[in-house]
């Protein structure tokens, strides 16, 4: 689908994770990149994806940092664009919120308003997309010019790792840094002589590629729980062994990712 909103959420409370995530895998229009209760691990991943838009709680107090740290940093970083900031909070303190604009917060939602709810949290970021889109599409913000192709390749493989995370394919199997760069390539535009261009990179042979990408899939599948793969690997597997074939599986995650880049 194209014009997918992407959102990273920097908060603690797991409960609040919990319905937010459940409120973004209900509608076919957002999607929900990473979780994050710290404020600096937070930022190393807008430098690295750059998502649309931030759901950002100002007190992490089981995480790391907190909300203002987040926005004060972020706005040191030169990025191409800055993400789209909605600020979450408990706090009603007046002097609070006048930072947390002044620091560049979008708009704040207090959490104990009568009308407060995960739902309208991502209804009121759905009902801006358009213009979030817009504004992205209009140029660069910052005085870093024009996003560089390395910082758009750690991007793209940074939201390829996170979906990679979700349905269990292991950073111990060695399959799975050759399905990063096999998604990428078909990101990329590559699509033939996939495994050849990977054994060149890596100094492998064709067919110890193809065998290692085949069991981290294999593997994810055994292991990881079926209601998290049904959740995060929607399309069909038409293999009878109920498991993707690599061919299957890297064209899912390239189809599912390119419309956000």
């Amino acid at each position: 689908m194209d014009d997918i909103l992407s959102i990273l959420l920097v908060e603690d409370e797991p409960g609040e994770c919990r319905k937010i995530a459940d409120c973004i895998e209900s509608a076919d229009d957002v999607r929900l990149i990473s979780v994050e209760n710290n404020a600096f691990k937070a930022l190393e991943y807008v430098r690295d994806s750059l998502p649309d838009a931030v759901i950002l709680d100002l007190e992490l107090h089981k995480g790391g940092g907190n909300g203002l740290t987040f926005l004060n940093l972020l706005r040191e970083m030169k990025l191409p664009v800055q993400p789209y900031i909605l600020v979450t909070t408990n706090n009603i303190s007046y002097i609070t919120h006048a930072s947390a604009r002044k620091l560049g917060a979008d708009f704040i939602m207090v959490k104990s308003q009568e009308d407060y709810s995960a739902q309208n949290v991502i209804e009121f970021l759905r009902s801006l997309k358009k213009m979030i889109h817009n504004a992205k599409k209009a140029g660069p913000q910052s005085d870093d010019g024009a996003e560089t192709a390395e910082r758009r390749t750690r991007r793209i493989k940074t939201r390829i790792v996170a979906e990679l995370d979700r349905i269990g394919i292991s950073p111990k199997a060695v399959g799975r840094k050759y399905l990063i760069d096999g998604i990428f390539l078909i990101i990329s535009g590559q699509h033939s002589g996939i495994y050849v261009s990977l054994a060149e990179k890596y100094g492998k042979s064709d067919a110890s590629v193809e065998r290692a990408m085949q069991n981290a899939i294999n593997k994810a599948w055994r292991t990881t729980d079926i209601d998290d793969l049904q959740k995060y690997y929607t399309i069909r597997i038409s293999s009878s062994r109920n498991v993707p074939t690599i061919t299957e599986f890297i064209y899912y995650y390239a189809e599912k990712l390119k419309n956000e880049y």
